[in-house]
């Protein structure tokens, strides 16, 4: 069964975050952290690297997003 969301419902926010909630956030996470191991070179593949690389790539993802949200005037950055 696919949901849909309409732009035009007001309550489509509620809805989408109760269909997903937290657990599809940190299965995304889970994967997003399989990939990195995946894509790491062999001689490079541990788990200290792969949270140096991880962490460094959230970090400048919430950079770009605090300055996307200030260039465009949407919310508190």
């Amino acid at each position: 069964m696919m949901e849909s969301f309409s732009q035009d419902d007001p309550g489509a926010a509620d809805k989408f975050r109760n269909m997903f909630g937290p657990g599809q956030i940190d299965q995304q996470i889970r994967q997003a952290i399989h990939f990195c191991w995946m894509t790491l070179p062999a001689d490079k593949r541990n788990v200290d690297e792969v949270e140096r690389q991880m962490r460094r790539i959230l970090d400048r993802a919430l950079k770009d997003l605090r300055d996307d949200s200030q260039a465009f005037g949407m919310g508190e950055g």
